[in-house]
């Protein structure tokens, strides 16, 4: 009986490896088993693991033809291939304008399709990254980015969604973990030895059942554990903050297809998925989540809280924030009545915290604790203006895009810094 790798299984095959994908999931439909020193395609030599998702392990190659170095996503065998037309028609779409946000979307170098003992896996190939944002922030130990590189990342994100948007894309699943951090130096000046030296030999751990069977055809003998190519997020500079949006796996176009759930993480989903999940979602809810991402960025940690997050418990992190829901959504609210009065008067709980004290204790306070300046009032304000533009319950009332890349925030702070870093 074949799984696909979301299934819930009921007991464990292998014995658990941390940082490595989960390793039930090399079965009939799932991953297709690779090492290093493999080649692929009879063309791309792999030379080290960058990483994993459910459907997918990312491999760093050498292109034996150019001698250069690839990024080679290897879906899973029942993925949707829909990524692939997704980055394809972005990379490769004439505007009639110029559009900046172009240079951030991934362009497929290669496309192709390998088959295994797992089933027949889409493929394709792209520049490779050093990181994403959440990796960046996860090595540091204040998890912050310099005010000036957080100004130009955001700048680089808002900038991405609004090229995506223009083409009639939704993103579908926007969070700072989906933001990749470009090499900033031509890492092709490396031989592999090289590449050793600097980032370390590729780590292996052996596979075991714990039944201490043998392995079947279907899996590797031994797990890969991912390269780190970055750095902590404080230590990243201005003339390294170039981005790429990635992960284009839930993206849609709203004028052919209607979209109701959303898979991006609770801490950015937007409010409508959960109040009108009978409403196709759109543009809106793209923005909902560029909102959360920005806030990610220049702050220490999320707007709202994620540690064991329920539904109920972020609807009660949204209405702290940004006030009462509209009056429809908070009277098929259940949960309001443990946590609000019918007024939205906060109950049963403590610390409640405002807008202003989570700027100030997840923004501000980490930032002088740091060494880091702290954000000026007019800057200050001027961010709390976009995000809450951008945070607005209904999704008919935020702004667009294009209207959050022509407010004073990104016109004054964020732009400025990117232009800095264009031409390098």
């Amino acid at each position: 009986m074949s799984h696909s790798p979301k299934d819930d299984f009921s007991h464990h095959l292998y014995e658990f490896i941390e940082e490595v994908e989960k390793l039930e999931s090399y079965c009939v439909g799932g991953y297709h088993p690779i090492t290093i020193g493999d080649s692929i395609h009879d063309r791309y030599q792999v030379v080290q693991k960058l990483g994993h998702g459910t459907y997918s392990t990312v491999w760093l190659a050498q292109d034996q033809k150019f001698g250069k170095y690839v990024a080679i996503k290897v879906c899973t065998a029942n993925s949707n291939p829909h990524e692939f037309s997704v980055l394809s028609e972005l990379s490769t779409q004439q505007s009639s304008s110029i559009s900046l946000g172009k240079a951030m979307i991934p362009s497929v170098l290669d496309r192709f399709e390998i088959r295994g003992p797992n089933g027949t896996h889409p493929c394709y190939v792209t520049i490779p990254a050093r990181m994403s944002l959440s990796d960046a922030k996860d090595g540091s130990y204040n998890r912050l980015f310099q005010l000036e590189v957080a100004r130009a990342l955001g700048a680089q994100l808002v900038l991405a969604v609004e090229y995506v948007h223009s083409q009639g894309f939704v993103h579908g699943d926007l969070h700072y973990g989906n933001v990749l951090v470009q090499p900033p130096f031509d890492l092709n000046q490396l031989p592999v030895e090289e590449l050793y030296k600097k980032y370390g030999e590729p780590d292996f751990e052996a596979i075991r059942r714990f039944d201490g069977q043998p392995l079947p055809p279907n899996i590797p003998s031994r797990a890969v554990l991912p390269v780190w190519l970055g750095e902590a997020s404080d230590n990243l500079k201005l003339s390294g903050a170039k981005i790429l949006l990635s992960d284009f796996g839930e993206a849609f176009s709203p004028s052919k297809q209607q979209r109701f759930e959303s898979h991006t993480p609770l801490v950015g989903r937007p409010s409508e998925a959960r109040f009108e999940p009978h409403k196709p979602l759109s543009f809106p809810s793209d923005i909902w989540s560029l909102g959360c991402s920005l806030w990610d960025i220049i702050g220490q940690s999320s707007l709202f809280d994620g540690m064991f997050a329920t539904e109920d418990s972020i609807t009660c992190e949204h209405v702290d924030t940004l006030g009462m829901l509209p009056p429809e959504w908070w009277d098929k609210w259940e949960g309001r009545h443990d946590s609000f009065t019918e007024d939205g008067k906060p109950i049963n709980r403590n610390p409640y915290r405002s807008w202003e004290d989570r700027f100030e204790q997840d923004i501000q306070e980490p930032r002088q604790r740091n060494g880091m300046p702290r954000i000026e009032m007019a800057e200050r304000d001027a961010i709390f203006k976009m995000l809450k533009s951008m945070l607005e319950f209904r999704p008919e009332n935020r702004s667009t895009a294009k209207q959050v890349l022509e407010c004073e925030w990104m016109v004054k702070w964020a732009l400025p810094e990117y232009e800095k870093i264009r031409s390098i």
